[in-house]
């Protein structure tokens, strides 16, 4: 009977050189993990479902120019007035990635030993969650448009500058034994917490269930023009108050990061000069680190293609209602999230690489078998579901193979890297998905870009060493 409470009572070395017991290292990590699950709120609603569709819907057009697409849906005008509403959110989202691909290494660096990582994570967090309540006031009309993507684009922002200084927290709560369970756990919380909250927001303010009464879900809110979209408002806001709640416990359980008297404070400007210096080093002493940044910045943005486009290929191609959209929004959660908590698992194990490899050999095997067979209902549901197995266990296995081999005291420096390399990648898939479609004139025609997106992350993974040593910086 005693043994499993000395086991309980067991030191550990987490990956940053700290002491916990056995105990106190699941709490913190259990508390880490809910993070993923607060920020689930911001990504599936805002950036993925519901949110960013509203935005491009023809809520925000002129009434006659709808009208004109109403009697023609090909009608010039209708289209140009779609394709500038895209523009608009399109060019604001581009403006936030370039802002994150500035600031994230630097921020990154500048928090390193200096005892405020945990503090600017919450900080940058209320932020996104601010912005995220700010939305309820985006009414439909064109007038909003502006103002809602611009809400968007800053919540996208500060939520990609906590996200640096979150995953570089993963080093206080994992040790080098079980980091990619820890961080394949959190990933697979986040994906179940967007079920959870989809089916929520689904039943409460989206689902039809008055037949031709106005209202939706199943408290009859207003929708539409005449109904200010109050249905889609009122998701934004239990979205914010859903990213607050879960962003509880980390604050509560993981500490801050003590501060490292021995590592030298640098300014803002200080740290672009050792970002300069760093790349410089990593160049000369360990190239193979910035080759497994570069390539998982290439399949990254491959990953994040499948969710950005599948709901418009259910919709476009294999003729989803909006319903069913969700529906299918839930079901591909539900199998990222079973796929990357098996995969934490196999990453103790075997380590993260072969984790990554056998996943992107899986998505490229299951995109191939996609394009041959019929746009059928359900065949897309079968192939698009495998495709999202394997998903999470890619992101998952990523961040875990980046905190076994980050030197110490340079946490927030790598994966402010991650982050700038992520979004410096961030055109690819898009470019490719409509050369394809231009190419081809065909909707579906898109995967194959996104094929060959993991293709060459694929090629640039294969010689990435599977285990290596920290390199010190």
């Amino acid at each position: 009977m005693n043994q499993p409470a000395n086991a309980q009572n067991a030191q550990l070395t987490m990956l940053d050189g700290t002491e916990l017991s056995r105990q106190e290292q699941r709490r913190r990590a259990r508390a880490w993990q809910m993070y993923d699950v607060a920020n689930s709120a911001f990504q599936a609603i805002v950036v993925t479902f519901v949110f960013a569709t509203y935005l491009a819907s023809d809520l925000f057009l002129d009434p006659e120019v709808v009208a004109l697409g109403a009697a023609d849906p090909d009608n010039p005008v209708y289209r140009a007035a779609q394709a500038g509403s895209q523009q608009v959110i399109s060019g604001l989202d581009l403006a936030a990635a370039i802002i994150v691909a500035v600031l994230a290494p630097a921020l990154g660096r500048a928090t390193d030993g200096s005892g405020r990582r945990k503090r600017l994570m919450v900080a940058f967090s209320m932020v996104t969650i601010v912005a995220m309540f700010a939305m309820f006031f985006v009414y439909p009309g064109a007038e909003f448009l502006f103002f809602g993507a611009l809400l968007m684009a800053i919540g996208i922002v500060f939520s990609e500058l906590a996200g640096v200084n979150y995953n570089a927290m993963l080093s206080q709560v994992a040790t080098r034994e079980n980091v990619g369970r820890v961080s394949g756990t959190g990933w697979g919380l986040g994906y179940l917490g967007s079920i959870v909250l989809l089916l929520v927001v689904l039943v409460l303010f989206i689902q039809n269930f008055n037949g031709d009464a106005p209202g939706a879900g199943i408290l009859g809110v207003p929708d539409g023009t005449e109904g200010d979209a109050l249905n889609i408002r009122l998701t934004v806001l239990v979205s914010a108050v859903w990213f607050l709640l879960f962003m509880i416990p980390i604050m509560r359980r993981v500490p801050e990061a003590a501060p490292n008297v021995a590592e030298k404070r640098v300014s803002l400007l200080g740290a672009y000069r050792e970002l300069g210096a760093t790349i410089s080093r990593l160049w000369r002493g360990d190239r193979k680190l910035l080759q497994f940044l570069l390539a998982s910045a290439v399949f990254r943005d491959g990953l994040g293609a499948v969710f950005a486009w599948g709901a418009v290929l259910a919709a476009q191609v294999y003729g989803f209602s909006s319903s069913e959209v969700i529906y299918f929004a839930v079901a591909a959660n539900l199998a990222a999230g079973v796929g990357t908590l098996a995969s934490g698992y196999v990453d103790d194990r075997l380590g993260p690489k072969p984790v990554i490899i056998g996943s992107l050999l899986s998505l490229i095997t299951v995109g191939l078998i996609m394009m041959m067979t019929p746009n059928d209902k359900l065949f897309f549901w079968i192939f698009a579901l495998l495709l999202c197995l394997f998903v999470g266990p890619v992101q998952s296995a990523s961040r875990s193979y980046l905190a076994r081999y980050t030197p110490e005291g340079r946490q927030g420096e790598i994966f402010g890297l991650y982050a700038t390399t992520g979004r410096a990648a961030g055109w690819l898939s898009n470019l490719l998905y409509f050369a394809f479609i231009t190419w081809l004139a065909h909707p579906k025609a898109g995967v194959w870009g996104i094929l060959i997106v993991f293709a060459l992350g694929l090629l640039l993974m294969i010689t990435v060493p599977a285990k290596r040593e920290t390199v010190k910086l």
